[in-house]
This record gives structure tokens, C-alpha cells and sequence, in this order.
């Protein structure tokens, strides 16, 4: 029982992020750099030592934290820790300059896809209509909100085949996965939009038009902090924007790099299964994400709370962390060379 009070605890490690953040904002020299270090070097290193936990909780424990509403309240700080991160940043910025500048830049940007995205899109796939307009109010710090319609509408539809601009093909480095990516999930959600407004016999300007309310939402976001923090820090934001959409990605980049679903004798794709993602058991990894590294079983049933997701013995599986891998990806020719030859490891299971 100590146990399971105490498990959702762990959840709260993410915050250490915000704190590092919000040092780095108000200071100068390294510090500034505190964020990216801890995450792309620090946390890799660290799981190449520890060993990957596959275990799953008991289906009794399940039973008992799947509906336990602290694991929802981690979720909901997560957006006051996100706004009031990127208030400090942006009251903070127009006095850097060069190294203090990139560092706090990209800073920004990791909250970005760490928190704004990574978790608008953990509380972007609830039924309840509160968690999804924070999903909302989180994409937007990335300026990235067509993501709620295309990743639940379009991704978990298409993932794994070539109608999905978020599935990395077979020898795809990440420099061109990422305007495939970045332009094709935009396109694909104002077609999306687009369908159900016909399909309703609604017109283009109608309350029900999310991408259109989405855009006037980010314009006016920018035009705030334009007018009140000025327009070199309105073009920070932007750049640490960039950067949080990257970084979600990166992370789209090596979750399906080629893998791909079959095609049944009537046309259609087979189902979603485990084996269509790649999944890490790395415990850090896992934390700082809020499990989305378990995206296995994400992907093959999308309902299922982040602290719930189970490992799947038939799932593909990353030598290392999603941190590491994401480095990983930068670096193509050893990309390749790692992951082509544990495509090859895992072949049996992929292609059965």
C-alpha cells in the first residue's frame, strides 16, 4: 500500500526541468545551459548504465491508479509551471545576448516539446472536454495547436504507411523527415478540419472551424507579447517555438523510423498493433516524458492514461532512452547504423 501511495510521486521528477529553467532564465554564462545539458547528455549517459524496466503493474494496481485524479492534477501544474516558465523567459530574454541567449533560447524550446506539446498531447487523447482545452492551451506555447487535430484524427489513423507524414521510412534521415513532417501534418489538419465542416454543411467561417480559432489564437499570442515584452523577444519565442516543434519531431522520427503496417487483400491497412512503434523501458526517459516512451501500447490503444501504459514483449525496442535517441537521430550515418541493424534484430517480430 506504501508503495502505491507513493508511485505517483515520481511523476513529479519532470518539474525538475521547470526549476533548472527558471535558474537558467535569471542567470548568465553555463548556468543558461543547464536545461539542454541535463537532458541531451546528462540523462543519456545515465541510461546507458541503468538497465531498462519492462516490468507492467499488476492488473489489481492498475485497477486502482487508472482513475486516481493525482496523476491528473501532475498534468494540470504542468500548465501553470508552462505559462509561468515562459512569462520568466520572456521578461527575461531582451537582456541576453550570444551564449547566455542560445542557451535560454533553447531552454524555452524544451519546455516547448517537453511539456507544451509532449503533455497537451498526453491531455489532448482524454474524452473530458476540460482536459482537452488545456491540451489546446499547452500547444499553443509552440504555436503548435493544428497537432490536436491531426495527431488523434490523422496519425493514430495512419501510422506506419505512407499516408502518415509523421512515420519515418526505412533510410529517411531526420533533415528530411522534418519539413515532410512539419508541412504535411499542417496540411493534413486543415484537410481534416476542412472534411468535417462539409460533412456537417458548415461554412469556413463558423465557430466549429478549430484551425481557423487556432490561428487567430497564436496570432493574437504573438501580437501580445510583440506589444508588451517588444520584438526581438517576440522573435526568441518564436525561435524557441521552432525548436519545442523539432523536438516533438524528432520524437514522431523515432518512434515509427521504418516501420510499416501491411496491407490486407481488401485494401486496407491491418490494425495498430505494438509492432508498429518503438518502445523504451529506460525508467528516465520514461518520467521526464510521462511514459510516452512506452508508445507501443499508446499506439495500440490510445485511451490508455500515461500511467497505465504497459510494456509489450511483442513491441520493437530502442537500444536506449528517448534523450539519447533523439541525439541519436542528429547524427544520420550512426542513426542508421544503430537502428538499421536493430530493425534487422527485431525483424521476426515486425514482419510477422
Amino acid at each position: 500500500m506504501e508503495k502505491l501511495i507513493l508511485r505517483p510521486f515520481r511523476y513529479l521528477s519532470p518539474f525538475f526541468i521547470f526549476v533548472l529553467a527558471i535558474i537558467s532564465f535569471k542567470s548568465h554564462g553555463l548556468i543558461c545551459w543547464f536545461v539542454p545539458i541535463y537532458i541531451f547528455f546528462i540523462i543519456p549517459i545515465l541510461e546507458l548504465i541503468m538497465k531498462p524496466v519492462p516490468e507492467n503493474v499488476g492488473e489489481e494496481v492498475e485497477n486502482q491508479i487508472r482513475n486516481d485524479k493525482f496523476y491528473d492534477w501532475i498534468l494540470y501544474a504542468v500548465v501553470l509551471l508552462q505559462y509561468g516558465s515562459l512569462y520568466v523567459f520572456l521578461s527575461n530574454i531582451a537582456e541576453r545576448s550570444g551564449f547566455d541567449l542560445m542557451g535560454q533560447i533553447i531552454s524555452m524550446g524544451v519546455l516547448c516539446g517537453t511539456f507544451g506539446i509532449n503533455v497537451g498531447h498526453e491531455l489532448g487523447h482524454r474524452k473530458s472536454g476540460f482536459d482537452q482545452f488545456l491540451a489546446k492551451v499547452l500547444l499553443l506555447t509552440s504555436l503548435y495547436t493544428h497537432f490536436f487535430i491531426e495527431h488523434n484524427k490523422g496519425h493514430h489513423a495512419h501510422v506506419a504507411t505512407d499516408q502518415d507524414p509523421s512515420s519515418a521510412i526505412l533510410g529517411q534521415s531526420i533533415y528530411s523527415f522534418w519539413p515532410q513532417t512539419v508541412f504535411g501534418t499542417y496540411a493534413k489538419a486543415w484537410k481534416i478540419n476542412l472534411d468535417e465542416l462539409k460533412k456537417k454543411g458548415l461554412g469556413f467561417l463558423n465557430p466549429q472551424n478549430e484551425m481557423l480559432f487556432f490561428t487567430l489564437a497564436q496570432v493574437i499570442l504573438m501580437v501580445l507579447i510583440g506589444y508588451f515584452f517588444g520584438l526581438y523577444t517576440l522573435l526568441y519565442f518564436l525561435v524557441s517555438a521552432i525548436i519545442g516543434a523539432l523536438l516533438l519531431e524528432t520524437v514522431n522520427y523515432i518512434e515509427h523510423y521504418g516501420l510499416l503496417r501491411k496491407r490486407n487483400p481488401n485494401g486496407n491497412y491491418e490494425r495498430v498493433l505494438p509492432k508498429h512503434s518503438w518502445n523504451s523501458n529506460h525508467l528516465l526517459g520514461r518520467l521526464m516524458l510521462f511514459e510516452l516512451s512506452r508508445h507501443s501500447d499508446h499506439h495500440y490503444l490510445a485511451s490508455r492514461k500515461y500511467q497505465v501504459l504497459r510494456h509489450h514483449d511483442d513491441a520493437p525496442q530502442m537500444p536506449t532512452g528517448y534523450p539519447g535517441m533523439i541525439v541519436l537521430a542528429l547524427f544520420p550515418p550512426i542513426w542508421f547504423r544503430v537502428m538499421n541493424r536493430q530493425l534487422k534484430k527485431y525483424e521476426s517480430i515486425i514482419s510477422a
